[in-house]
């Protein structure tokens, strides 16, 4: 017996001294386990090497605080989780907090909103259903940075037209790490990428580029670039050069520097209307002759891989416009009416650059050719729906159209690229070709570029914000003042540029998924009877089983 007590106890010292050893090294080495199948809680090395790098304390104040319905509730648990992830990867620098901004009376509320907004973070208005109906709800679902000083706002929800509440609070969940770490990224970065949009060709001003120009200004410098005097010591310090709808041609010198610019690794978004139409014409006159420009940029274009056609894309998928239908009591009647030539692109590609963005609007688009060239690679991101036609120029247009119900068999088409990534080593459009007068510092081009990166769009109007015809205000870019929709154009831009500037592959933690694991509602109708009864009729068999289980087995144990 004694044998047996030494035995025991020496068994228990050493059980004991194991889990003291244990905890001893488990304290020079960090890890944590993620079981979940599509390793949710899982940091990418991407968003760790991020945080390693704060050297000092990251506040992030999250408004995701409140008596929500089951869906915010979870977006703001995910959102919990994931910031909890990343303070145990900041080394103490990270430190979060939940405030409802909706708590206090009716002023200090108003000024929670104002306040919000001037940082950038807007309210949403959420129905909920209560005991006497629906009401409406404001939320805030969103969070704010602020490191060394700097703040930047970060918002959680990431709506998309046509998707369920179900998808568009998984799709937020998906894109929680991207949010955080791509805001931390800048935060952190101490000298921000420079961004120039081009002028001197009729390119859209500042008031149209104002939010483009103004939402970039978070992670960037941003300014406008006159190609035909700019040096080219002060291209080479530009990240992204933009072509916002040039109306007027370019000059070869214009052109060289392009090259030149993309020769040493530069990146490039094309903005492109290849047609001259705009709507405020048409209501002008009644309508236009829709003609091709002369931009002179179709062989550079060319020789990187991709024609931009001298076409209009008309589409059944469409945004409206306000049209004058008549006159009643000499008041003009008002009514939207979808317009073709106002194509709305839904992104389909999984590329992370267009990955669960809402509809894409745009006008008067043009189809986009793709050419082999040897060492570059083409995606599309965006292109028409299968219902579209295509109108070669050039064409008449009339506001007559909008009347004219369009024929579905007239409109049944393969879909056409309207957007197209370029991506590696580009063939200089200006090899074995004499250098443009008024180069200065140039040298010779070598025959392929650095790995380059470049996005062309068919639509100019992409990047476009609205102005308000009554204070001259512009909206924010996306959104149609006429039907108060907003639209992806500002995230498709956002992304294009954290896409381009950035070579980490931070952009590609946009392609996390996570399945939605969703209750089969018909089975629920016709099997719930029997599920409860497993549930609680279950558990109590197998304690019964258990309990007479174990009264036989000490009978027979010690009644001997």
């Amino acid at each position: 017996m004694v044998d047996r007590r030494n035995r025991d106890l020496r068994y228990l010292a050493i059980f004991a001294g194991s889990l003291i050893l244990l905890n001893i090294l488990s304290s020079f080495f960090f890890t944590r386990l993620d079981f979940t199948r599509e390793k949710r809680y899982t940091l990418s090395p991407v968003s760790k090497s991020i945080l390693k790098d704060l050297d000092s304390e990251l506040q992030v104040t999250v408004y995701l605080e409140g008596d929500f319905p089951a869906g915010f509730k979870r977006l703001r648990n995910s959102t919990r989780d994931m910031l909890t992830e990343f303070k145990a990867y900041s080394g103490g620098n990270l430190h979060f907090d939940f405030v409802n901004p909706s708590t206090g009376d009716a002023k200090t509320q108003e000024a929670a909103v104002q306040d919000l907004a001037a940082k950038g973070i807007e309210a949403t208005n959420l129905s909920v259903k209560t005991e006497e109906g629906m009401s409406q709800k404001m939320i805030f679902p969103a969070a704010l940075l602020t490191y060394k000083g700097r703040q930047m706002a970060v918002r959680l929800l990431q709506n998309r037209a046509g998707a369920s509440p179900e998808e568009v609070l998984n799709n937020s969940v998906q894109n929680l790490e991207y949010a955080f770490a791509s805001a931390i990224k800048k935060l952190v970065k101490e000298g921000k990428p420079r961004i120039g949009f081009t002028e001197g060709h009729g390119e859209l001003s500042d008031l149209q580029l104002n939010d483009a120009m103004k939402s970039l200004e978070d992670g960037y410098e941003v300014g406008r670039v006159d190609l035909n005097v700019i040096p080219m010591q002060g291209l080479s310090k530009l990240s992204v050069l933009i072509i916002p709808k040039p109306d007027a041609a370019f000059t070869e010198l214009e052109k060289y520097k392009i090259d030149h610019f993309v020769m040493n690794g530069g990146r490039i978004i094309w903005a492109i209307d290849q047609v001259n139409a705009e709507l405020d014409s048409l209501r002008g006159a009644g309508e236009q002759l829709a003609f091709p420009k002369k931009l002179n940029l179709d062989d550079i274009l060319f020789k990187y891989g991709v024609r931009i056609n001298y076409d209009l894309v008309a589409d059944m998928n469409c945004a409206q416009v306000p049209i004058s239908v008549g006159n009643v009591g000499g008041q003009s009647q008002i009514q939207l009416l979808p317009w073709l030539f106002y194509p709305v692109f839904m992104p389909t590609s999984l590329h992370p650059l267009v990955k669960n963005l809402d509809g894409i609007r745009s006008e008067f688009a043009s189809t986009i050719d793709t050419i082999p060239v040897k060492n570059v690679r083409k995606q599309v991101i965006l292109s028409t729906s299968p219902f579209n036609r295509i109108l070669e120029t050039p064409t008449m247009l009339s506001l007559q159209m909008v009347e004219q119900e369009p024929d579905p068999r007239a409109f049944q088409n393969a879909q056409k690229p309207v957007g197209v990534l370029l991506e590696g080593s580009f063939p200089s459009n200006f090899k074995n070709r004499p250098v443009p007068e008024g180069i200065v510092g140039g040298g010779e081009l070598p025959a392929f570029s650095k790995p380059a990166k470049m996005i062309v769009i068919g639509d100019g109007d992409i990047l476009k914000n609205q102005v308000s015809s009554t204070d001259g205000s512009p909206f924010p870019l996306g959104y149609d003042r006429y039907s108060q929709q907003q639209y992806g154009n500002k995230n498709l831009l956002l992304n294009a540029a954290d896409y381009l500037t950035d070579d980490s592959g931070i952009i590609q933690l946009r392609n996390k998924e996570i399945k939605i694991r969703l209750l089969d509602r018909a089975r629920i109708r016709t099997e719930k009877t029997f599920w409860q009864v497993v549930n609680l009729g279950l558990p109590l068999l197998l304690l019964l089983i258990f309990g007479i289980a174990h009264h036989y087995i000490r009978v027979n144990k010690y009644g001997r």
